[in-house]
């Protein structure tokens, strides 16, 4: 029997930087998967700032940047005219090093994510699949097959990171509440010339019709998204690009030179019962899946990765009672069911039929959202949302005290924007640090290097406070970069009792 500390079902993008952020501190994985090599075809597309922010911590973000396309706005189109270009750049420049919306195909993203977890000395185990498991209070026996056949698998914590169809979900039996939208979709990689054709993102509304373009490189090769009308399926018959070619496409002014892959789908909105159940966890598509709306699907399964690992690696060494390991749940699947709502509204939206849904998205919605965009609150806000830099865990128990516009829970505001320092450097470290604007107490700097906690000070300066940042407040900072705890006094003490009364040692 082969045995290893975290066993991990499924090497998307949720296994990969999972067995990532496991390995880099210092727990032994193994991580399977069924197919036999990474993904061939470009599904998810987006990389929201958020989770280039976190690849900071494994030095991928430079890789991952300099291999994609920076788009910096979404324009919308309505009868081939070009009504409201939302720009990130003047969206985001002050909150994040990273003011846009990274196009990179999953199929490089995935690739990069092999290789570095290689040169970490942890190799995929492809055309091996989960059959089944077992549990105990102690951990999880698995029942695998691959190439050799079957065989058993002791682990202390098993990760079902194998997506919607998920063979850990069905056997924790967790459920997988929601529904299917009732439009069948279609995607498309194309090569294209024209207007639309220019490294941004391009959403064309047409009554009855919509389509969507991302492009990933300055050469015309781009993703293409829309709807399928129940007119056009039908049975016994595969669609194939010609039966889908619709007016929202050629208001866009394209010429599609070259389809590349073509599919259809059904797309689902769903949520599981519990991600958690004993040892087992459910992450990504496994947890949770949604429409295509934003391109939240692929960031939201990496975030519950970094979410979640290192409060594996702390209950795993001893650090923190097993509770820990609840936390997760609190926080992400709040975060899904969310994302879960806002998403089926907005592809409600999109794809809705009539006379009136298609006056309020040809006419109203441009003239809206281009108003609202002009407002810097509005615009700051939508950004924080579509780059998912908005999720924050303000009712976790891991979450405490307040000052400014900073609660426990937040995300640790960036201050490098007309500069002020990069506060977020220091967060390439998985651990527990201190920061503090202004002046630290003697005790307090006592107490972080007697407890093992890095303690980053930094000057008052004008950038801190238009983060909302308090000046000489303590900010602790969790290890996946989040704040845990807001004081305003700096008292050693108040940190102290945070640790002692969630049975968490940081170092």
């Amino acid at each position: 029997m082969d045995e290893t500390e975290v066993l991990i079902a499924g090497a998307g993008p949720t296994g990969l930087v999972l067995a990532l952020w496991l390995v880099r501190q210092g727990v032994g994985v193994r991580i399977v998967d069924r197919s036999a090599g990474p993904g061939t075809s470009s599904r998810a597309m987006a990389v929201q700032a958020r989770t280039l922010e976190l690849y900071r911590q494994l030095d991928l973000v430079d890789e991952i940047v300099g291999g994609g396309l920076r788009n910096p706005a979404i324009n919308l189109w309505v009868k081939g005219e070009r009504r409201a270009r939302l720009s990130f750049r003047d969206a985001g420049r002050e909150l994040t090093p990273y003011p846009f919306v990274l196009i990179y195909p999953q199929d490089r993203h995935e690739r990069v994510l092999v290789r570095r977890l290689e040169e970490a000395g942890v190799t995929v185990e492809r055309n091996t699949e989960l059959l089944d498991f077992e549990q105990d209070a102690a951990g999880v026996t698995a029942r695998l097959r691959g190439p050799a056949g079957e065989s058993v698998c002791r682990a202390a914590w098993l990760a079902g990171c194998d997506g919607a169809h998920s063979v850990v979900r069905h056997r924790l039996g967790t459920g997988f509440e929601g529904g299917t939208y009732q439009h069948t979709f279609y995607v498309a990689d194309v090569e294209v010339s024209g207007p639309a054709a220019n490294g941004e993102i391009h959403l064309s509304l047409e009554e009855g019709d919509f389509a969507a373009l991302f492009s990933y490189d300055q050469q015309g090769n781009a993703r293409l998204i829309g709807a399928v009308r129940d007119a056009e399926v039908r049975e016994g018959h595969t669609l194939a690009f010609d039966d889908v070619r619709q007016r929202a496409i050629a208001s866009l002014g394209l010429t599609i030179r070259q389809v590349n892959w073509f599919s259809t789908y059904r797309v689902h909105h769903r949520v599981t019962g519990h991600y958690r159940s004993g040892r087992a966890l459910l992450l990504g598509d496994a947890a949770h899946v949604h429409s295509p709306a934003g391109g939240q699907g692929m960031n939201t399964g990496i975030g519950d990765a970094i979410n979640v690992a290192w409060k594996l690696t702390h209950v795993l060494r001893g650090r923190a009672p097993e509770t820990l390991i609840d936390t997760y749940e609190a926080e992400r699947k709040a975060f899904a069911q969310r994302l879960v709502e806002t998403t089926d509204r907005a592809f409600s939206f999109v794809v809705a039929e009539g006379g009136f849904a298609d006056f309020v998205r040809t006419h109203i919605a441009p003239l809206f959202a281009s108003a609202a965009y002009g407002i810097e609150p509005v615009r700051a806000f939508m950004f924080r949302v579509l780059s998912q830099m908005g999720i924050h865990y303000p009712d976790s128990p891991l979450s405490a005290g307040s000052a400014g516009h900073v609660r426990g829970g937040d995300r640790l505001p960036w201050t490098g924007y007309g500069g002020g320092p990069d506060n977020h450097a220091p967060l390439a470290a998985i651990a527990w640090q201190v920061h503090v604007y202004g002046e630290a107490a003697p005790a307090l700097q006592a107490w972080c290097a007697g407890r093992g906690i890095a303690l980053y000070r930094y000057d008052w300066c004008d950038a801190c406070q238009a983060a909302g940042l308090v000046r000489d407040a303590v900010y602790l900072v969790r290890p996946d970069t989040y704040v845990a705890l807001v004081d305003r006094a700096g008292e050693r003490d108040t940190l102290e009792a945070y640790f002692t009364e969630r049975g968490i040692h940081p170092a």
